[in-house]
Formats: C-alpha cells, sequence, structure tokens
C-alpha cells in the first residue's frame, strides 16, 4: 500500500516538472507564432459565417395572397377566403387542395364541387386570378403552420 501511495506522488509530482529546456523566445519565433494564431482565428471565422441564402425577397404578387381584395387561387393560403362567406372551409378546402390551374375557369372542373361550392365560387369569381404558381406558397396552400 505504501508503495502505491509512493508512485502516485512519484507521477503527480513528474507531471508538473518540465521535460525539456524552452526554446529561447526569438523575434522569428514570435512572429511564426502570431501568423498561425492569425491564420486559425482567419479559418475560425470563415466557417463560423453562414452562407448567403438565395432567397427570393420581393414577390410581385404578395397582394393577391390574401390580403387585398384579390385571390390568387395558385398560391394564395386557406385562409385567404376567410372574408368570403361560404367559400370556407369547403369551397376553399377544394381549391387549395387540387391545382394548379391555368385559368379562373378551372376551378369548376374540381372534381366533387358541389352545386352551393360552384354558386360560391361563381359569387367570387371576380375577386379570383391566376398567377404562376410559386413554390414559396404552393407549399403553404393546405395548412400554414397555424396549429391549435
Amino acid at each position: 500500500m505504501k508503495l502505491a501511495i509512493v508512485a502516485a506522488l512519484v507521477s503527480s509530482a513528474a507531471a508538473f516538472a518540465p521535460n525539456a529546456q524552452p526554446a529561447a523566445q526569438t523575434a522569428l519565433n514570435a512572429e511564426s507564432d502570431r501568423r498561425n494564431f492569425l491564420g486559425a482565428a482567419a479559418a475560425f471565422g470563415a466557417a463560423a459565417i453562414p452562407a448567403v441564402a438565395n432567397a427570393k425577397v420581393d414577390y410581385e404578387n404578395v397582394a393577391y395572397l390574401g390580403g387585398g381584395s384579390t385571390v390568387d387561387v395558385n398560391n394564395a393560403n386557406v385562409r385567404a377566403y376567410l372574408r368570403m362567406p361560404g367559400m370556407y372551409p369547403a369551397a376553399a378546402g377544394k381549391i387549395v387542395s387540387h391545382g394548379p390551374y391555368k385559368s379562373v375557369a378551372d376551378l369548376y372542373n374540381i372534381p366533387g364541387l358541389t352545386s352551393g361550392e360552384k354558386d360560391a365560387i361563381k359569387k367570387y369569381e371576380s375577386r379570383f386570378t391566376a398567377k404562376e404558381p410559386a413554390a414559396e406558397y404552393v407549399i403553404d396552400r393546405i395548412n400554414n403552420g397555424l396549429y391549435r
């Protein structure tokens, strides 16, 4: 037991003892250390900066997504039809579930559309437009992330 204690003391003391003479600090060594440090810092900084995303900042048809009186049937969310009595949820759900539409007249070709839903679409037909589908908005047509 005494031998184990002595061995532990010797090994811990050896951990703090210098192994070799430190190299003399010269201006050349200091310059090399500075370059290594700055190079490592620059590499870390470059890795920490995220790449710029190529996002579409301005969507020219944003007014037709439900904030105005005209609704784009290809890109607007199902909740854009809330302001049109008789459209939400049945007719609006069928509109956003099918498509894309080449024109507003294509809405009448939705399978399973009842006569009441067709009447509601006819009532608001002048408020609809069919713009080119944009992937950023089509993905959220049915569910725009509002959960209860």
